[in-house]
């Protein structure tokens, strides 16, 4: 087995070449040495929470020679999946769900008469997440034994926040504790006092109470144990050993430190979460869509002292650093709780505030019902800005950002609209200021054009092109290499121009759609597109962006090519899918 030296300077090679999670998976290196030799992966199963801290486990897990493809195109992935390694037991992407998988896993072994171990690793971050609790709270009726690691460094993405990290930060501190119960146990060795187990037992428990507190863990049927040094490997195979030896739910407290054994990431752990290829910061001149939403809210919030900004987690990713530090209290990270987020921000709008809520398009995807049953029905004036809104290249498969309007369109009372570039990002901000309603405004990963201009036609016009917000650029590409379509801005995705769309279907126009979104439920099928270009009914996988859109036929070569004959074959109308 590679020592953790060598585990940590194939991480820094790899991610300085390709991008990736870099602190997380440095702080769990030694975790995943001691998961790896203290189970057999023939028979035991392991669930890695979210998969930021599982870079060591691939590489321990028979994908060291290929770990040098991660996230590239055709690559390893870059979370865990089954397809790609048995000893990942799960796909895992999102924060909360292993806990929930694994405890199915147990259910699953104990009803077959298995007497394999289950194991899950869970973030602090991904424990104080709604899923997580929920599968707390049905984990002693639903299996006789699992083991939970509770990976604590002290950090979500941008920092732990909320009550249950505060909590942990007792925790962490208890190893006077941990002093205390050795020197009792070293005691009894000492006097031969083994025969006293029950009365030494009890007095442990008293210790643990007195110095811990009432262990809120142990409330919901787990055997606390630690908190343990996750990074000496003697602790963690002890700990380990001694899990295994119980016979009910054990919940190991593990601290590890982010961005252990590489200086800058443990000195800057959020800024090293995760980094660009050759740790390059962007430069001046890369203003992200993330970035002009930021700057545009900071601007309206100075004139409106209703507006609050929230986030799940996310401050740095979303762009609402800038907001969290002149208006403080006026910002609200909940941590990784989508749900929560949505609830909460219909509550804070009900109450006469006008909140504004940053969220990837993948993380939005959990809380939809929240969506529909606390904003929508009542008709709240909740401004939900969902980043990401599109593909995004190496985060892969989970991340992807394709299905949001889809599982939007169909709420009653919700506008949806989607800017082309900058300026219009911060007039659409406006208007979903003044909405007596609920808005949905969605932009992408990447560059914010500052603005995007449209040409007119020099001629009648064959086909019309309609274009959802980043990818109107994208078509008058398509159409100036025509020279015979009107490009459609759709800023507004619902409710859409039905006027415009009725005028070019009377005039005989084709009408062809591109959006950066899923085909199914997608734009283009709203409005009846007789060629839709968007991505297609399956997951799709990482590289990068331009990498994809030439794979899937939604690069401006492809798209020209496919329309031209499109229109060269169509002396009637036919409906396509691109």
């Amino acid at each position: 087995m590679k020592t953790s030296e060598e585990i940590r300077d194939l991480i820094i090679e790899t991610v300085r070449r390709n991008g990736g999670h870099l602190a997380s998976s440095l702080g769990a290196v030694e975790l995943a040495m001691s998961l790896a030799q203290s189970f057999d992966l023939k028979r035991d199963r392991v669930v890695w929470d979210v998969g930021h801290q599982a870079y060591a486990w691939k590489i321990l897990t028979g994908r060291d020679e290929s770990f040098g493809t991660i996230r590239s195109f055709g690559g390893l992935s870059p979370f865990l999946d089954p397809k790609e390694s048995s000893a990942d037991a799960a796909v895992t992407g999102h924060a909360g769900s292993a806990f929930s998988v694994a405890l199915g896993l147990a259910a699953a072994r104990d009803q077959k008469g298995d007497d394999g171990h289950v194991v899950a690793v869970i973030g602090d971050a991904s424990m104080a997440n709604g899923h997580s609790f929920e599968a707390m709270n049905n984990c002693a009726t639903a299996t006789r034994k699992i083991i939970v690691i509770l990976n604590d460094n002290g950090m979500s993405i941008s920092g732990a926040v909320g009550s249950f990290s505060s909590y942990l930060a007792h925790l962490t501190a208890g190893v006077k504790y941990n002093r205390a119960k050795r020197a009792i146990k070293a005691a009894g060795r000492k006097l031969r006092l083994s025969f006293l187990y029950s009365p030494l037992h009890r007095i442990k428990s008293i210790l643990k109470s007195l110095l811990l507190g009432d262990l809120w863990f142990e409330q919901f049927g787990f055997h606390y144990m630690g908190p343990v040094d996750g990074h000496n490997l003697e602790a963690l195979s002890s700990a380990l050993a001694a899990a295994k030896s119980e016979d009910r739910p054990v919940l190991l407290h593990v601290v590890t430190k982010k961005g252990k054994g590489y200086a800058p990431a443990e000195e800057d752990p959020v800024r090293h979460h995760g980094v660009a290829p050759h740790f390059e910061e962007p430069s001046s001149d890369m203003r992200t869509w993330s970035d002009a939403f930021g700057a545009a809210l900071l601007d309206l919030a100075r004139e409106d002292k209703r507006i609050v900004a929230l986030t799940a987690g996310m401050k740095d990713g979303t762009g609402l650093s800038s907001f969290a530090k002149e208006f403080p209290y006026r910002f609200r990270d909940v941590g990784i709780c989508e749900g929560h987020l949505l609830s909460f921000a219909s509550g804070l709008a009900s109450g006469g505030l006008r909140p504004f809520v940053a969220v990837y398009s993948t993380f939005l995807q959990r809380a939809v019902d929240q969506v529909m049953h606390d904003i929508c029905i009542s008709k709240q004036p909740v401004v939900i800005c969902v980043d990401r809104a599109g593909i995004v290249g190496s985060d892969g498969v989970t991340h992807q950002g394709l299905y949001d309007y889809a599982m939007l369109k169909s709420l009653p009372s919700l506008t949806i609209v989607q800017p082309k570039d900058e300026e219009d990002l911060k007039a659409l901000l406006k208007e979903a200021l003044l909405r007596d309603g609920p808005t949905v405004i969605r932009y992408p990963r990447g560059k914010a054009p500052s603005c995007v201009e449209i040409h007119k036609p020099s001629s009648s016009p064959r086909c019309a092109i309609w274009a959802t917000g980043d990818c109107v650029a994208k078509a008058q590409a398509v159409a100036d290499a025509l020279g015979e379509c009107e490009v459609v801005y759709a800023r507004t995705l619902k409710p859409f121009d039905s006027d415009s769309l009725a005028r070019q279907r009377r005039e005989g126009m084709a009408i062809i759609s591109i959006e950066n979104g899923a085909l199914i439920g997608g734009f283009g099928e709203t409005i009846g597109a007789d060629l839709r270009f968007g991505w297609p009914d399956s997951f799709i996988p990482h590289g990068t962006c331009g990498e994809l859109e030439k794979k899937y036929g939604l690069d401006v070569d492809s798209i020209v090519a496919k329309t031209k004959e499109f229109l060269g074959n169509s002396s009637s109308v036919q409906r396509k899918e691109g």
